[in-house]
């Protein structure tokens, strides 16, 4: 019995002594098991954490979800064509630079990015004309990561408009919303590839409608916000709330070439109608009659003795052309079409644009105070000249 006593003391002796020592040297392991060690000490540092919730109300977060997708990035290769040397075919000249010349033209590329919209599971993709209209290649990256080469269905440069095509299986295409119910203050999301950084989102409102008169297109009813859009967000999409496609970003106003707040996007009404013509046809048929027209300044309207400043004065006609076969003359002002008063150039423009070639129209001018009308029959409107910003109607 006394040696288990003895016993039973050394060993209680021994266990306070390891007590002890632990917990004067190690006292962590006493505050809990050897798994308490794994977790991280706890901050000393008063901080206060939101709980997880769900978005803000003013959050665009589904909007962008729904709408990116859709939008792709274009990336377009061009071969330049450098003059031709006159020392390219000197034998001395080749003697110290062998091919160097020709290598030359082999490597000297010139690429450039912008963005697209896919409008249609068949692989349609709605762009900017001037994204693509030099291009030898075309290549679209998808928001998934896939890539794939693209080929212009047509273009149509008179509104800056492109449609491509590629193929590839289970294409997100982007819904269609109705610009016309859009209101100046709407908000807006513009979406693209700005500076090749990557696909970017940006918020703005609708600063104004039916921009025109800018010298953009020849055809013009633009779409005006403020939402940041910069060079490679050229052909992406201006989408509303619900990510539904509103316009297709085309022109920023800016002296710097970065975002100043002032975008330009053509509106789906006028996109739609483009792309389906492209689609279908091949290229936009236009209405046209020959004219070359002007706006009525008040100076024009003072000199023609004119008591109202609606219309469009024709400075020149087309010998030969619709206008001029009906008696259409210089210094005649348009006042109507169809029985419709025409407001300006640019109203006038639009509405014989959307005239069908063959077809016979009433117009009305003001010839020397007096009201003529004329018979005219509608041609097709020629394809724009190269280098030539003039407007002949």
């Amino acid at each position: 019995m006394r040696r288990l006593w003895l016993l039973f003391a050394q060993t209680v002796t021994v266990g306070l002594a390891v007590w002890f020592i632990v917990a004067t040297l190690k006292p962590d392991w006493l505050s809990g098991s050897f798994t308490s060690r794994a977790r991280p000490a706890q901050s000393t540092i008063q901080m206060q954490e939101a709980t997880p919730a769900a978005p803000a109300l003013d959050s665009y977060r589904h909007a962008a979800r729904q709408a990116m997708p859709s939008v792709v990035n274009i990336f377009t290769t061009t071969e330049a064509r450098p003059q031709k040397s006159p020392f390219q075919n000197d034998p001395f000249f080749r003697k110290f630079f062998g091919d160097q010349f020709d290598e030359q033209q082999q490597d000297d590329k010139q690429s450039s990015l912008g963005s697209g919209v896919i409008v249609s599971p068949q692989g349609y993709i709605l762009t900017n004309n001037h994204v693509v209209e030099a291009a030898d290649k075309i290549e679209v990256a998808l928001a998934d990561g896939r890539k794939a080469g693209a080929k212009v269905v047509g273009i149509d440069p008179e509104t800056d408009l492109a449609v491509i095509k590629i193929d590839l299986p289970n294409l997100p295409a982007i819904t269609l919303g109705h610009p016309e119910n859009s209101s100046v203050g709407d908000v807006v999301l513009a979406i693209g590839n700005p500076f090749g950084v990557g696909q970017t989102v940006t918020m703005g409102i609708v600063s104004a409608l039916g921009r025109n008169h800018l010298g953009i297109n020849t055809f013009e009813n633009f779409i005006q916000t403020d939402a940041a859009i910069n060079p490679g967000n050229s052909g992406g999409a201006l989408v509303d709330t619900n990510g539904n496609l509103l316009g297709i970003n085309t022109a920023i106003y800016s002296r710097t070439g970065g975002n100043l707040g002032i975008g330009f996007a053509i509106p789906m009404s006028t996109a739609k109608t483009v792309m389906e013509a492209i689609i279908s046809h091949g290229q936009v048929v236009r209405g046209w009659i020959g004219v070359e027209p002007q706006d009525i300044t008040p100076e024009l309207a003072e000199s023609f003795g004119l008591g109202k400043k609606t219309g469009a004065i024709i400075a020149g006609v087309l010998k030969g052309g619709p206008a001029d076969r009906a008696g259409m003359r210089p210094g005649d002002i348009l006042v109507s079409i169809d029985d419709k008063p025409v407001a300006d150039t640019t109203e006038m423009l639009n509405v014989i644009a959307q005239l069908t070639p063959g077809q016979q129209i009433a117009m009305t001018v003001l010839r020397k105070a007096q009201e003529t009308k004329l018979n005219i029959t509608v041609g097709k409107r020629p394809p724009p000249p190269k280098n030539d910003d003039a407007d002949e109607e």
